[in-house]
């Protein structure tokens, strides 16, 4: 039970954060295209000055969101140390993008004017991803302070070759280059 309280947390958060970058990703491409077409007239749109940049970089967010949960679902199955690269990576940039198109959000609320419920949608949306990304974050990185909550960047037993006391091709006793040992951490 406890090497897995990192991965019982971060598992619902996980999910969570995938389905708001579903929906975040949703709803501003249906923005992005009224706004392509000219159609900012639309009772649910409105929109101001920061709209464009907002939207974009709102669009990216949620795209780069999607493939991070992705590689966080591997890691989540796994949960070794080698997954937590690829998903502690693919996470950072994620939350990264995501804190840009929440500075946009704050923007374009505080530049004002006539807004549709579809923009103040997504503004709350990703705010509130931009904390719960930093919270999934931490939890997955939460393995480099303890190894109860997860893996963390030190498993001894995988970069060392433990567990492997004889290469076929030597004597016993003998090392070849290029091959792992076996040495008490």
């Amino acid at each position: 039970m406890a090497t897995t309280v990192g991965r019982n947390i971060a598992a619902p958060l996980l999910f969570l954060n995938l389905i708001m970058y579903l929906i975040v990703l949703g709803f501003s491409s249906w923005c992005l295209n009224r706004y392509i077409n000219g159609q900012t007239h639309h009772p649910s749109f409105g929109g101001n000055g920061a709209t464009p940049f907002f939207l974009t970089f709102s669009i990216l967010a949620a795209v780069i969101g999607v493939a991070s949960k992705l590689a966080g679902a591997n890691h989540i199955r796994f949960w070794r140390n080698d997954s937590l690269a690829a998903a502690g990576s693919s996470s950072i940039v994620a939350w990264a993008v995501t804190a840009l198109a929440m500075g946009l959000a704050c923007k374009q609320i505080n530049i004002g004017g006539w807004r549709g419920w579809r923009l103040k949608m997504i503004e709350a949306f990703v705010i509130i991803l931009t904390f719960t990304q930093l919270l999934y974050l931490l939890l997955i990185h939460a393995g480099a302070f303890s190894s109860k909550y997860g893996p963390g960047y030190r498993d001894s037993d995988y970069a060392t070759g433990q567990g492997h006391h004889h290469v076929p091709g030597t004597h016993a006793g003998e090392h070849k280059a290029g091959v792992g040992t076996t040495m008490a951490v």
